[in-house]
């Protein structure tokens, strides 16, 4: 099975009038565009003030490795796990790896539910 990294911090999701506002520099930043809207997932300590929606509480897991393009059923299995535990998620994906977010009152059950399917959860 694979290992997944808890990551310290808790996250925001947002939506943002525009990225001029984002510090791109932080730890964990992720944006994405499209024709509807502009978002940003980053620690809540580093969202900008030019929110225009946001959801506080999100703890994050980390997938360790790159994960190669031609892996098939990694999110699924994942999600899978998560879902048959009634846990909701947020997926932020890399070129390299996947982040699998849950509310933070959720979190233990989440890093329970995974370990006892399988999956190593490190610090």
């Amino acid at each position: 099975m694979m290992e997944m990294k808890k990551i310290d911090g808790e996250f925001s999701v947002c939506k943002v009038a525009d990225y001029s506002l984002v510090n791109l520099d932080t730890a964990y930043c992720f944006v994405g565009k499209t024709d509807e809207e502009k978002s940003l997932v980053c620690l809540t300590g580093d969202v900008p003030q030019n929110v225009t929606a946001r959801e506080d509480g999100w703890k994050a897991f980390r997938i360790e490795g790159i994960l190669d393009f031609s892996l098939t059923g990694v999110l699924s299995g994942i999600a899978k796990v998560l879902a048959e535990n009634q846990i909701g998620i947020f997926v932020v994906s890399t070129f390299n790896t996947d982040y699998v977010l849950t509310k933070k009152e959720n979190y233990q059950k989440a890093e329970k539910a995974l370990a006892h399917a399988g999956y190593t959860i490190v610090e």
